[in-house]
């Protein structure tokens, strides 16, 4: 039986080795990106300044991080907070929660308070 500490120091050896590679692929698309458009959002045009440029943020219009064009027509850059709205709207239109679970949009109250209204009324 494998030790415990074995399988948590691989898993964290994982984590981190991915932890590493995303960064290390956002140095690249995000540094082209600052130098290709304005540091203002896309959406609120908040500007920006190097005192606060780590809250703008590179979005991928089409939600493919390894979709990185030379050209940057995939991306635009937002603020922190615009990013967030963007992603919790394509996931509401996907029909998900931020939590991932499903959400149904169609579904209604499963509950009528008033089902026997008209009883009650015609007992009168």
């Amino acid at each position: 039986m494998p030790d415990k500490t074995t399988n948590t120091n691989a898993l964290d050896k994982i984590v981190s080795d991915a932890r590493r590679h995303q960064d290390e692929r956002a140095k690249t698309y995000r540094e082209r990106a600052l130098k290709l458009y304005p540091w203002v959002c896309g959406r609120c045009e908040r500007e920006f300044t190097r005192a606060n440029l780590p809250e703008l943020t590179v979005h991928h219009r089409n939600h493919n991080h390894d979709d990185n064009p030379t050209d940057g027509s995939n991306w635009e850059l937002l603020c922190l907070y615009c990013h967030d709205n963007e992603h919790q709207r394509q996931l509401e239109a996907h029909g998900q929660s931020s939590t991932g679970s499903a959400v149904s949009i169609t579904s209604g109250a499963t509950h009528n308070p008033f089902a026997d209204l008209k009883g009650l009324l015609d007992k009168k």
